[in-house]
């Protein structure tokens, strides 16, 4: 099977342990994902031509220049993405794709080798309900009852806009003949918690909620400097994964200052640069690294303060740990506010305004919902996303 994904850590990461289950199953598996992304071991990858640090890194936030990003590093990543990933899956002559929805020109390779594909999401984006907004839309946070489902017209607008960019891909395709039919996917797998996002009525049975995709690191060796930090005391980790935009030392400092005043140490999880720690910070109940093990750390953390991806915030309701959710951009909103109704996280603290003053509260309140997140917890343990996945897959009386 040919397995292709884009994004950041939090879209590669369960698509890796989709296919590394897979291939202990004996499936023949290829990964496409990301240049900048970290392939896993064992599994065959293959890189998309796309730098998702670059696209996600603007030079300025004013219009103009986030004009010129759009056309001088968004744009031609796009393209090349969607031409890898139907020259790679040609290549690799696949008896299944499956596709996370920013492959747009999945779909079209999957009709020209005639075979079937399945859909992967990690937020409601491509699948509408009347019961929540899609995720990612400027309704996110809200609920407007019937008129939910009208909000998922808005990344279907946001896909056609780069038609002529996936129709540029079938050049790739073999003949270079665009297929006349566009045959709708086999199934779809929602990689989402039921405990976090309970499944709605108006899903078509076609539609499988399978759970997180993850592999379990609680036993992996941790670093010597680590292991002392969280046998120090109580700690609240921080992080922001690859959101990057705005003061990272200010939100480095309020985190640190909000954990001190309730008497706890702080870990920062630097990312891609969405915490930074500002020397005057700086002290024996704080430990700056770059990245972590979650499903290691985050069951021994008092609290965690993150950016409402769904990676992360999967990672930290199964860890059965409470949340302050600063959302920035995409369906980081959508989670924050679902995670607070499912009364696993403090109401969304709107990242113009995170500072010392609305994390005290935010994080005082969310240590509160011990009790409710050490529940949800329990109930995503017993998930196993990635087993459910790939039975669905096997299901599907794909030829071998």
């Amino acid at each position: 099977m040919m397995l292709l994904t884009a994004g950041t850590r939090g879209d590669v990461e369960p698509f890796a342990a989709l296919a590394r289950h897979a291939a202990s199953r004996g499936h023949d598996v290829r990964l496409a994902l990301p240049d900048d992304a970290e392939a896993p071991a064992g599994i065959d990858t293959v890189a998309l031509g796309l730098d998702v640090h670059r696209v996600l890194a603007p030079a300025g936030r004013t219009p103009w220049a986030l004009a010129h990003h759009v056309r001088a590093e968004v744009r031609p990543a796009m393209r090349r993405m969607f031409a890898a990933a139907v020259r790679e899956t040609v290549a690799f002559d696949p008896h299944l794709v499956v596709h996370h929805p920013l492959i747009l020109s999945a779909p079209m390779v999957a009709d020209s080798l005639r075979v079937p594909r399945v859909l992967a999401e990690f937020a409601p984006v491509a699948t509408p309900s009347e019961h929540f907004p899609a995720a990612g839309g400027p309704t996110a946070t809200r609920d407007l009852g019937a008129g939910n489902r009208v909000t998922y017209a808005v990344p279907r607008t946001a896909a056609r806009l780069f038609d002529a960019d996936v129709a540029r891909a079938a050049a790739e395709l073999p003949g270079g003949r665009h297929p006349a039919r566009r045959s709708p996917s086999r199934a779809t797998l929602m990689a989402v918690s039921p405990a976090l996002l309970p499944r709605p009525d108006d899903w078509p049975e076609q539609v499988h909620q399978t759970g997180a995709w993850y592999e379990d690191a609680s036993a992996v060796t941790l670093d010597p400097v680590l292991a002392d930090f969280l046998d120090s005391g109580p700690f609240v980790v921080a992080s922001f994964g690859s959101m990057a935009t705005g003061d990272a030392t200010a939100r480095g400092r309020a985190i640190v200052t909000a954990a001190r005043s309730l008497g706890l140490q702080a870990l920062l999880v630097t990312g891609w640069g969405g915490l930074a720690l500002p020397a005057e910070c700086h002290g024996p109940d704080v430990l700056v690294v770059r990245s972590v093990p979650f499903d290691a750390v985050l069951p021994r953390a008092a609290l965690a303060v993150h950016h409402g991806g769904a990676g992360t915030s999967h990672a930290v309701a199964r860890a059965g740990v409470p949340a302050v959710v600063v959302p920035v951009t995409a369906d980081q909103p959508f989670w924050a506010a679902q995670l607070h109704r499912q009364g696993v996280a403090a109401a969304p603290v709107p990242l113009r305004r995170l500072s010392t003053g609305t994390l005290v509260p935010a994080m005082r309140d969310a240590l509160t919902r011990r009790e409710r997140a050490a529940e949800v917890g329990r109930r995503m343990r017993r998930e196993h996303g990635v087993q459910q996945a790939l039975a669905v897959l096997e299901s599907l009386d794909v030829p071998a």
